[in-house]
C-alpha cells in the first residue's frame, strides 16, 4: 500500500514564506466539505516557519525549518477524538472532519506538536490536510511543494517499506521520535537545529597566511570523533555535535608541523586563528 509522506530538506529551505503563503491562499476564505471548513485570516499558522542561529561571526549560520501537521500514524489527536471526529485514511493523509468535530477543543490540545489551531468562529479543531482535496482530484504534489523555489519539500507517495529504507539512507529524521506518534513528515539536515558546530581558521605562524590542507583531528574524552581538512581560507568546522557543555581538543598537522588547541563549548563556537 502506497502512503503519502513528506520530506523536508532543512538546509534548502530559504525562509521566503511560499509554503505558508500558499496555504493561506488555499483556505482563506475556502470551504472544502468534508476536508477543512475557511481557515481564519489571523492567527492561524497552519505551515509554521521557525528560525535557527548558530555561532558568531564571522563563522555564523541561520537555518529555517517548516513544521505543519504530522500526519502521524499513531496520531494523538484522533485518541481523544469523539464521534469519528478524527480519521486517519488508507494513504496516510489525517483528516480532521469540520463537522464532527465542532466544539471538541481536546483535539487541539492533545497534538504534542502544536499543529493543531481552534477556529473561534466556527468552534472547530483545524490543521494542514496535505492538500487532500486536490490529491483526491488528480493532483501529484500538494501546493506547498510546487511553490518551494529551492525544492525543500518533496512529496512521496511509496511503500513504508521504501520510505524507512529512504529515511535509512538519506538520514531523515521525524520531530519528537520518542512520542512513538509515528509522524510522515521527515526532516533532511535536521541537525542544523539541534546541534552545534566548531569552527576555526588554521594559520602559518610566520607569515600570516591561511593554511590549505591542514589535517584536524577532533577529539573527546581522549578519542577521536571527527577529522576534516582546512580549506583555501584556512577554515576548517566539525558540525553535528551534541548541543550541550563539553570538553573538545583539536590536533592539528600540516607540513611536518602539528599543533593542539583545547576548548569547551555549550553553543556552536568559532575559535578563531589556531596558528602553526
Amino acid at each position: 500500500m502506497k502512503k503519502w509522506n513528506l520530506i523536508v530538506d532543512v538546509e534548502k529551505c530559504e525562509n521566503c514564506y511560499n509554503c505558508f503563503i500558499a496555504t493561506k491562499d488555499e483556505h482563506v476564505g475556502n470551504d472544502f466539505p468534508g476536508y477543512a471548513a475557511p481557515q481564519p485570516e489571523h492567527g492561524h499558522e497552519w505551515v509554521k516557519l521557525h528560525t535557527f542561529e548558530r555561532g558568531e561571526m564571522p563563522m555564523a549560520d541561520a537555518n529555517f525549518m517548516p513544521t505543519m501537521c504530522n500526519h502521524c500514524d499513531e496520531p494523538a489527536c484522533m485518541k481523544v477524538a469523539e464521534n469519528g471526529a478524527v480519521q486517519k485514511r488508507a494513504d496516510g493523509i489525517v483528516i480532521i472532519d469540520p463537522v464532527k468535530a465542532k466544539g471538541q477543543k481536546q483535539i487541539v490540545d492533545a497534538c504534542p506538536y502544536g499543529a493543531i489551531y481552534w477556529n473561534d468562529d466556527l468552534e472547530i479543531p483545524q490543521t494542514w490536510i496535505f492538500d487532500a482535496h486536490l490529491l483526491d482530484k488528480g493532483w501529484t504534489k500538494p501546493r506547498v511543494e510546487q511553490v518551494c523555489p529551492t525544492f525543500a519539500i518533496e512529496s512521496v507517495k511509496i511503500s513504508d517499506e521504501e520510505m524507512a529504507g529512504r529515511a535509512q539512507r538519506e538520514e531523515l529524521r521525524v520531530l519528537k521520535p520518542e512520542l512513538g506518534t509515528k509522524p510522515r513528515i521527515y526532516y533532511k539536515n535536521l541537525h542544523l537545529t539541534d546541534s552545534l558546530f566548531i569552527g576555526g581558521t588554521v594559520i602559518d605562524g610566520k607569515t600570516d597566511d591561511c593554511i590549505d590542507g591542514a589535517e584536524i583531528k577532533l577529539i573527546k574524552g581522549g578519542q577521536e570523533i571527527a577529522q576534516t581538512h582546512s580549506d583555501c581560507f584556512g577554515e576548517f568546522k566539525f558540525d553535528g555535535l551534541p548541543l550541550q557543555e563539553a570538553d573538545y581538543q583539536l590536533e592539528i598537522t600540516h607540513g611536518g608541523r602539528s599543533a593542539k588547541h583545547e576548548c569547551r563549548v555549550s553553543s556552536s563556537a568559532f575559535l578563531g586563528l589556531i596558528s602553526l
